[in-house]
């Protein structure tokens, strides 16, 4: 399993907004892509830069692939629509991660 992660840094000044879109758009439109299986959305409550609040997004696939056919066919559509409602006031970065061991 893949799990692609998306660390999103934001002013508070947009947090309620964003998390709006994010919960009612952004994350079903990228699920719609059949790409993913499952999302989660995490708010990071460790110590944080004084300007802003971050959230990851974790989104697990089958394959690296699969991934890869996002990336390529649907991840700029979705980032051209939350950088056309929201610009500058977020920043991210990407990490893709490799499922070694599940244990509970």
């Amino acid at each position: 399993m893949i799990i692609y992660n998306v660390t999103n840094h934001l002013e508070p000044l947009i947090e309620k907004e964003w998390l709006e879109w994010v919960k009612q758009e952004h994350l079903p439109d990228t699920l719609a892509t059949q790409k993913f299986r499952k999302a989660k959305i995490f708010k990071v409550i460790s110590e944080q830069d004084r300007g802003g609040l971050s959230y990851a997004f974790q989104y697990f696939c089958q394959s690296k692939n699969v991934l890869d056919a996002y990336l390529k066919n649907d991840a700029k559509l979705l980032q051209e629509e939350g950088n056309k409602k929201f610009g500058s006031s977020i920043l991210f970065f990407k990490t893709e991660l490799e499922l070694i061991k599940e244990q509970s």
